[in-house]
């Protein structure tokens, strides 16, 4: 199940699981980003729902920017290696 859907999100995975090298990688980094990403999704979830049901659709740009850095963020903690979790905190 983890290889179909890596395969399904490898458009979005490669850019953080490329290069070479040495990286610095530590469980700690992947829960965190995990949890960063729920909170992004949180923060997306209720920044839509009130710009929607207050009317001001403003507000639903920075909701969708929320939302694409929840996903990244938890495709990456949940279905990326440990280089692409490793490449996002910028460990090298």
């Amino acid at each position: 199940m983890k290889e179909s859907l890596r395969r399904l999100f490898w458009p979005v995975l490669k850019t953080f699981e490329s290069g070479e090298g040495d990286f610095s990688y530590r469980e700690s980094h992947r829960k965190i980003l995990f949890a960063v990403g729920g909170l992004f999704l949180l923060l997306a979830l209720g920044s839509l729902y009130a710009s929607i049901k207050a009317a001001t659709y403003g507000g639903l740009f920075p909701g969708a920017i929320f939302l694409s850095i929840g996903v990244v963020s938890t495709l990456v903690a949940s279905l990326g290696s440990n280089r692409a979790v490793a490449k996002i905190w910028r460990n090298r």
